[in-house]
């Protein structure tokens, strides 16, 4: 099976994240599309960042009972910070039978070859790239590139969580399961 990789800090899970997948799904490029929940980004900071298993919930809340996403944990047993390249190849080990490509922004695109060993994940991986506005891809780098058209909006994590510091509604921000959880468990506050 064709498994698409979608990285992220998820902090938390909102509509243009879901839009982004659902999209990729409807392609014929992969199966299923896998949210990798990561524990610590290594170009981010931890500060701010709700406990990884909350934020890999409110992802299984957004899902739902959509068979074409699944939300993965897989990184919350290897080596912090996470490192791409570290997952990719503890995926392809522990599951032979799949095969992985990367999904990301035009925008994270562009710093693709500051990560850890970004040859080999060029090299090994096909990239699913969505267009960001502002970041336009004119180099595939040498990577196994296809660039989607994919619909955004213009959602942001930060703009969620400050929302609900302030006080301010998120709804249609987040899925509905995904606020009602947010608001009963007290997060972002």
């Amino acid at each position: 099976m064709n498994i698409g990789l979608y990285f992220g800090s998820f902090n938390p899970i909102h509509t243009g994240h879901l839009i982004i997948a659902s999209h990729v799904a409807n392609t014929d490029l992969v199966q299923q599309v896998w949210f990798v929940v990561s524990p610590q980004n290594p170009f981010k900071p931890a500060a701010g960042l709700l406990n990884e298993y909350d934020r890999l919930h409110l992802v299984n809340l957004a899902i739902g009972d959509d068979t074409r996403l699944r939300a993965s944990d897989v990184e919350f047993k290897l080596p912090r910070p996470s490192y791409t390249i570290d997952t990719l190849t503890y995926l392809s080990e522990k599951y032979p039978q799949h095969r992985f490509s990367i999904i990301m922004g035009s925008d994270g695109f562009q710093n693709l070859a500051k990560w850890k060993n970004a040859d080999l994940i060029m090299r090994d991986y096909p990239i699913l790239v969505y267009n960001r506005p502002g970041f336009t891809v004119t180099d595939s780098l040498g990577a196994k590139l296809t660039i989607l058209d994919a619909p955004l909006l213009n959602i942001s994590a930060t703009h969620i969580r400050n929302n609900i510091r302030d006080g301010k509604s998120i709804r249609f921000l987040v899925p509905d399961a995904v606020a009602e959880e947010i608001l009963r468990a007290g997060f972002y506050k």
